[in-house]
């Protein structure tokens, strides 16, 4: 007798093990395409749950309807409906059966059943309208939803849902439409919509968004409707639209400025700066000196200034001037402290950069320096840029210390990196090319890619030229040269340079030497001479490694100072095709793509 019991209990564990494999092993005949032994396998899986797998039979039928096996699914939908008369989603079933035998009539007839005995349940509105949708039939998933709204008396409570499906179905103004009601229904989803807009709205769609909002506006001035209304402004770089409504609901908020502080940031880095200013200054005179954002307001509208006239083509010394007073006149107002320390950097570079006062920048910043609390982050920028000032003007031992200082005290941190960066570059333009090169060389694997791609740069030149028959002579006439460059005394480095070529005719740095001169042409603004040089170098070294280098910065020249986007967009091509693995063809890709007009992140 026991043994007989235990025959039945392997017997019924082995029946029980082969049931539990055969969803996989269905599933498998599936996905291979061999409907009939799947079929086979669902069908016993539906008897096996009484047929309460909608999984089971949706699959079992699609074995059926892709056997062309009609009569024997019309009989499985039968009987599921006596076992399951309330599920509505076998209505679309017979529906998909009807359409395969091309009775179009009595399928419609069918998916209408199934949405007139839907109940009344968010659950089941959803599981019939995805049923539909599975089965691409959007049309009728929009009707569930809709018949979902009368039922819970809610017409929006389905409102994402039924944009989501617009969206598949190409509708542009029913989709921003519903995204709209969804927005009414549930403020919280504003996030939300703003990054389905962004994904699915192609540039010339955000007009109909724009209007839409407009007209709703006319009837309720809903905040959210005036924040997507800017944020659509600024996905279009129009930031003037957008700020008109930051305004407007800045006032009505009762807002500190976060919104238009931000918002004027965005302008700055794409170069609107009489938006960015006119942002700032509404920050300055509306919300006044005991606002947050105040003195950061301030510094960056002089820093916008300062970036409209010297990013310019044409600006003169009484352009300078003027910039220069406004620093002047708001320091004697607010006087010069913690708080705005950061806009007497700004004048001091103004001084030293372009008006090209180093005495008087060289002030600023010691004078800065003795200011009481002063934080250490300020402190140590101020040492670096102040390093650069006596650098510039000769005065290497107190640069070098400066640098060192900062160097010492921020040593895993990015000004540190920056100081070590400074001071190695000191030392080659000094000529100590070996240490140099062993700085440079740890900077590679820096945080800053900046800082990393410039010592990298630094540190192939050095090795290419100490290895090859360049004497170091050569080398530490061309490092003078930059040296001049950097301190701003151009004519001596054209001078340098052509003694250079004379006295070494044969050295591996020509490219060099014109890749420079195209870099002091280009701070002269002598742009035209400048693309002629780093076109020279491209043409005539293509192999060497300042290649990749001029072309990058022609193609920049080509896009921000002589208005040829097309120019630019080609050779950013040629960059990341060409020269793959250069640092700058994930840039130049980047830029290609922003030129071409598609959407970057």
């Amino acid at each position: 007798m026991l043994r007989i019991v235990a025959i039945v209990i392997t017997v019924t564990g082995f029946s029980l093990t082969l049931q539990a494999q055969n969803p996989n092993l269905a599933n498998q005949y599936f996905m291979n395409g061999e409907y009939e032994k799947a079929a086979e396998l669902y069908g016993q899986l539906v008897e096996n749950d009484r047929g309460l797998s909608d999984y089971y039979f949706e699959r079992y039928m699609n074995c059926l309807l892709n056997l062309e096996q009609y009569d024997e699914a019309e009989k499985a939908l039968n009987k599921q409906l006596k076992r399951s008369p309330d599920n509505v989603k076998l209505y679309v079933f017979y529906g998909n059966l009807y359409d395969r035998l091309g009775q179009t009539d009595e399928a419609n007839a069918q998916y209408d059943k199934a949405i007139e005995k839907m109940s009344p349940d968010y659950a089941a509105v959803s599981a019939l309208a995805n049923t539909f949708r599975t089965n691409a039939k959007y049309d009728y998933a929009i009707k569930a939803y809709e018949r979902g709204g009368e039922l819970f008396k809610d017409p929006k409570r389905f409102a994402f849902n039924l944009g989501e499906l617009y969206r598949q179905k190409g509708d542009t103004p029913k989709m921003i439409e519903y995204y709209l009601n969804s927005l009414d229904a549930d403020p919280g989803r504003l996030i939300t919509i703003q990054t389905q807009l962004a994904r699915y709205l192609a540039d010339d769609e955000f007009p109909e968004l724009q209007t839409q909002l407009y007209s709703r506006l006319q009837a309720d001035n809903n905040s959210d409707y005036i924040e997507l209304l800017a944020w659509s402004f600024v996905q279009r770089k129009d930031f003037k639209s957008a700020l008109r409504q930051y305004k407007a609901l800045d006032r009505r908020l009762g807002e500190p400025g976060q919104r238009i502080f931000k918002l004027a940031n965005d302008a700055a880095n794409a170069r609107d700066y009489d938006t960015a200013i006119a942002g700032y200054e509404y920050i300055i005179k509306e919300k006044g000196s005991r606002n947050p954002f105040f003195f950061d307001a301030k510094r960056e509208a002089m820093n916008c200034r300062r970036r409209k006239i010297t990013e310019g083509f044409d600006y003169t010394m009484e352009d300078l001037r003027v910039l220069e007073a406004d620093y002047e006149s708001f320091l004697s107002q607010y006087d010069r402290g913690r708080s705005t320390a950061y806009i007497v950097i700004q004048l001091a570079d103004l001084e030293a950069y372009y008006i090209n006062d180093l005495d008087k920048a060289i002030r600023l910043l010691d004078e800065l320096m003795q200011t009481p609390g002063l934080n250490r982050n300020m402190m140590a920028r101020t040492k670096i840029n102040l390093a650069d000032f006596y650098l510039m003007n000769g005065e290497i031992w107190e640069s070098t210390l400066l640098y060192s200082q900062v160097d010492k005290e921020f040593r895993e941190e990015m000004l540190g990196q920056e100081a070590r960066f400074k001071n190695a570059k000191l030392s080659y333009f000094n000529g100590d090319f070996e240490w140099a090169q062993a700085q440079f060389d740890v900077l590679k694997a820096s945080t800053s890619k900046l800082i990393s791609n410039d010592a990298l740069d630094l540190a192939v030149f050095i090795m290419d030229n100490l290895n090859s028959d360049t004497t170091t002579d050569a080398m530490a006439l061309y490092a003078s040269a930059e040296l001049l460059v950097f301190q701003n005394r151009f004519e001596e480095a054209f001078l340098k340079l052509d003694t250079l070529r004379t006295e070494f005719p044969d050295n591996t740095l020509q490219d060099d030497i014109l890749y420079l001169k195209a870099q002091i042409s280009e701070k002269r603004r002598e742009y035209a001479q400048a693309a002629a040089l780093f076109q020279e170098v491209a043409e005539k070294f293509p192999e060497d490694i300042r290649a990749d280098n001029s072309l990058y910065a022609l193609a920049l020249l080509y896009e921000e100072k002589l208005s040829q986007p097309d120019k630019a967009k080609e050779l950013y091509e040629k960059i990341f095709l060409d020269y793959s693995g250069s640092v700058f063809a994930v840039d130049a890709r980047k830029r290609f793509r922003i030129l071409r007009g598609d959407k970057v992140q």
